[in-house]
């Protein structure tokens, strides 16, 4: 939208009043999407990767379910994709890869840089199949152009269904898409060393008719990332330095305890997905499970599982905590989020999972009302996690604390609320945490997630 420009002359007069110029509110910059990840010194566990995602579930459209994580020998990508239709090709070829089910993972050793690709610059592209190999090709950058490449790499697909069975029109669940990148491959002799800075980004692909009369749009990872422009990508940082205090030898001059309903404060959450019920009573999961909303639930679920056909069991947790009580000028020595744990999914099943329960940035406000796993904020950078045992219904509840100080100061800094997003990369089953909410009444007031921040005058 253009500015709008106005002037106006006095009649009979030759003054002219200089002009108005109307501009539009400028937009706030776009966040700086990034994921830290962890390091394993044997075999990936996936339950411990990091996690973020993009997409929508609806039923031409598809989300996906990211988990990342590196040896000393490869970089591990996978791609969880809720997909309603599932069709492959099953006679590949390189110029057609991207018209079926299949995904595009962009790497740039420099980092988030650049408005071209060039020979630091990769992309590895992988297509869903059945018994077959699926295809997969590696290009790299060569003057601002992708150029294919024999950079070696592997990609593993698999598939789940709702009772049809895959390249038919019944109704599926979805297909992942599992990278597996040597850093040989790339010219490192072993993993990239810890806070290392890449850029990534992701496009997913998708078919939902075996003619590919219906055409559906590409999803992205960032939403605004351009596969030539590095400078569009997120960051994929090597290893997890989350900190833990930020002035540790700093005698706090005071605490602040904010709660929903103490002295007035007011402290939103919102689940989005399963809750705990895994969306029973949704009648179309692929057309409302995505719009669902729990609003004012007293309970919240925090779940997922590797098993993609269990999906409509998983579930996030966003909450919102005000700032504005901090005395104005101080600086955050430490920050910890307090969520009370009073049970767990599985009904007291012997096996159920300890989950890795982590806690991301979100750089939106969102409305309890009307908040949906299709319309809730992307997860800008996780920040804090904590493995969380599994509790059953053995009142009082629990209280479990992950440290959130770095992301208290920035948003402090910032002049914004502290916006968090809560998910876990879980693997097994019945792994569902059930915590209590802000909505909670008075006789859980205590209960109600906190958020307690130390402070220090400058």
């Amino acid at each position: 939208m253009p500015p709008l420009v106005t002037y106006s002359q006095q009649a009979g007069s030759n003054q002219t009043f200089l002009p108005i110029i109307f501009a539009p509110p400028a937009s706030p910059p776009a966040p700086t999407f990034r994921v830290n990840i962890p390091h394993f010194s044997d075999e990936i566990q996936s339950n411990e990767t990091a996690i973020f995602w993009f997409g929508r579930v609806y039923d031409t459209d598809n989300y996906t379910d990211v988990r990342v994580g590196y040896t000393d020998e490869f970089l591990y990508v996978r791609l969880a994709i809720f997909d309603r239709q599932i069709w492959y090709d099953t006679t590949p070829s390189i110029q057609d890869l991207t018209d079926w089910d299949s995904a595009a993972l962009y790497l740039n050793l420099n980092g988030n840089v650049g408005n071209t690709v060039n020979s630091n610059s990769y992309a590895f592209l992988g297509q869903l199949a059945w018994n077959e190999p699926n295809m997969e090709v590696a290009y790299q950058g060569n003057g601002g152009q992708w150029q294919q490449s024999g950079v070696s790499f592997t990609s593993t697909a698999s598939w789940v269904s709702d009772g049809s069975q895959i390249n038919l029109d019944g109704q599926d669940r979805g297909w992942t898409l599992t990278y597996s990148i040597p850093f040989t491959s790339l010219g490192y002799s072993s993993a990239p060393a810890p806070n290392t800075v890449w850029g990534m980004a992701i496009t997913l692909y998708d078919r939902d008719d075996e003619s590919g009369a219906i055409q559906i749009s590409d999803k992205f990872w960032p939403p605004a990332m351009s596969s030539t422009a590095p400078s569009t990508w997120g960051q994929l940082s090597f290893g997890q330095p989350f900190v833990t205090s930020l002035r540790p030898a700093v005698q706090p001059d005071g605490t602040a305890t904010i709660r929903h309903g103490l002295s007035g404060i007011v402290v939103k959450d919102g689940m989005v997905g399963g809750s705990s019920t895994c969306g029973a009573g949704l009648q179309n999961l692929f057309l409302s499970w995505g719009e669902a909303n729990y609003a004012e639930a007293h309970q919240i679920n925090i779940q997922n599982q590797y098993n993609l056909a269990d999906w409509p069991c998983f579930s996030k947790f966003y909450i919102t905590f005000p700032l504005d009580s901090l005395p104005s000028g101080v600086q955050v020595t430490s920050a910890d989020l307090t969520l009370y744990h009073f049970s767990n999914a599985g009904n007291g099943a012997s096996g159920i999972p300890t989950s890795l329960i982590q806690v991301m940035t979100v750089g939106e406000d969102w409305n309890e009302d009307t908040l949906t796993w299709n319309n809730a904020p992307l997860a800008v950078e996780n920040v804090s996690q904590l493995f969380v045992p599994p509790y059953f219904n053995n009142p009082p509840a629990i209280a479990r604390v992950w440290d959130v100080s770095s992301a208290v100061a920035e948003a402090l800094a910032n002049g914004t609320p502290l916006r968090l997003v809560i998910y876990s990369a879980d693997s097994g089953q019945h792994s569902g945490k059930y915590f209590i909410s802000s909505n909670a009444g008075n006789s859980s007031a205590t209960e109600r997630p906190t958020l307690t921040v130390n402070w220090a005058n400058p």
